[in-house]
């Protein structure tokens, strides 16, 4: 279980009133709110604390973590003038407990406590941030890659990853039907195949701009964290690969049995691969269609099996409304007994894309007093009365009042 406590971070004031503040990450875990209200900052404090965790334990990092690391992660973010003198920011982790402690800028540190767990499990974590609709919009992007900061870039890199990934295959969009993009070396070049019409990426329109780095970096990063543990080694940064190198000489070295030696390695070996993807995405859906929407969810959701986990924030009541779709095929999923009801469920459903309500959460932010709560369910449904529903419903009240003005106006 992954959990974290913020109060007084940027517009996060209050923070959420129950369990003494503590947020729990669950598998699938959804932000909704207006304009200002702290889901980003949310997500991306999860993102940047998650990522310090793994940085700790590999020993990218040393713990406590200074003043200048802790600027240098939040700045990752464009979070680094969030932080106040009275904020405070809690992480629980799987391996560890990380907290922030001081108030005088410029002195404020993370202290870190271990866990007692048995195993380590690092994810692969990608922020995928709302302005990714640029990396599909801007011809020869590759070329001016060094130019982008921050989380977007590293977005662009793990976006090229991608289409070296897979290389002049084709890759079935959730949008519209037999839909693909692929990516052509020779012209390094991405192309939209739709039906028989062939179109640059940069040429089509802003759905495609949205979806297709979404959907592409996803596939890929859930393809990744699939892979051998042997092809993951192969895959450390430079650093990290003497890292490992240096630990395992000096376990070698020991006077250690062979049973305890395989079994420090492992745990070595644990450090450094990642088993597991945490996505984290921004406003999923931009400029999609509802029904686009739905089924792009569907796919994240599905990517999102195993141990995987699924980080959203939201303006769209949809996503919300298809979020119930999911968890209430999950509870018929294992009550159907016949292939045609099976059928039937998963034409609404994908069977591989529903979701267990007790793995499900969706905190609504306030962007009046920087407060959080947690959207509550009903028999396991998530509640329609929420904000988003609300917005929809002072749409039609407002309706009505137009109509009662019109029948003043004979």
């Amino acid at each position: 279980m992954i959990r974290i406590r913020v109060r007084n971070f940027g517009p996060i004031k209050g923070g959420y009133q129950k369990n003494d503040g503590w947020l729990d990450v669950t598998k699938v875990t959804v932000f909704i709110g207006n304009q200002g209200s702290g889901k980003s900052t949310v997500a991306k404090l999860i993102s940047a604390f998650i990522w310090l965790e793994k940085a700790i334990l590999r020993g990218d990092i040393h713990s406590p973590v200074s003043n200048k690391r802790l600027i240098e992660v939040l700045a990752f973010h464009r979070l680094q003038n969030y932080l106040q003198p009275n904020s405070e920011i809690a992480y629980e982790g799987t391996s560890l407990k990380l907290r922030l402690t001081g108030t005088q800028p410029g002195k404020q540190t993370v202290d870190v406590e271990t866990k007692k767990s048995k195993t380590v499990r690092l994810p692969k974590i990608m922020y995928v941030p709302a302005e990714r609709n640029f990396l599909s919009s801007i011809e020869n992007i590759n070329t001016v890659s060094n130019l982008i900061v921050g989380s977007l870039r590293n977005y662009s890199i793990e976006f090229r990853n991608a289409q070296l990934a897979h290389k002049g295959k084709k890759v079935d969009l959730p949008i519209n039907d037999n839909t693909t993009v692929f990516y052509d070396p020779k012209e390094d070049e991405n192309y939209l195949l739709i039906g028989n019409k062939r179109l640059k990426l940069t040429e089509a329109s802003s759905g495609f701009h949205s979806i297709v780095p979404l959907y592409w970096v996803t596939k890929y990063l859930a393809e990744f964290v699939k892979q051998r543990e042997k092809k993951l080694l192969q895959l450390l940064s430079a650093d990290q690969a003497v890292r490992r190198n240096n630990e395992l000489k000096e376990l070698n070295l020991s006077e250690l049995d062979e049973k305890s030696i395989r079994s420090k390695e492992k745990k070595i070996n644990e450090k450094y691969v990642c088993k597991y993807f945490v996505n984290i995405v921004e406003e999923p859906e931009q400029s999609l269609f509802p029904t686009s929407q739905q089924l792009l969810l569907n796919s994240l959701l599905e990517f999102n099996n195993g141990g995987n986990m699924l980080i959203m924030t939201t303006h769209s009541p949809y996503l919300i409304n298809y979020l119930t779709l999911a968890v209430e095929a999950h509870k018929l999923k294992s009550r159907v007994n016949t292939d045609s009801l099976k059928n039937q469920l998963s034409e609404i459903v994908p069977l591989s894309a529903t979701v267990d309500y007790s793995s499900l959460v969706i905190y609504e932010l306030n962007e009046t007093d920087g407060s959080i709560e947690k959207l509550k369910n009903f028999h396991g449904l998530p509640s329609d009365e929420n904000y988003l529903n609300e917005r929809l419903a002072d749409s039609n009240d407002s309706f009505s009042k137009l109509l009662d003005i019109e029948d003043q106006c004979q």
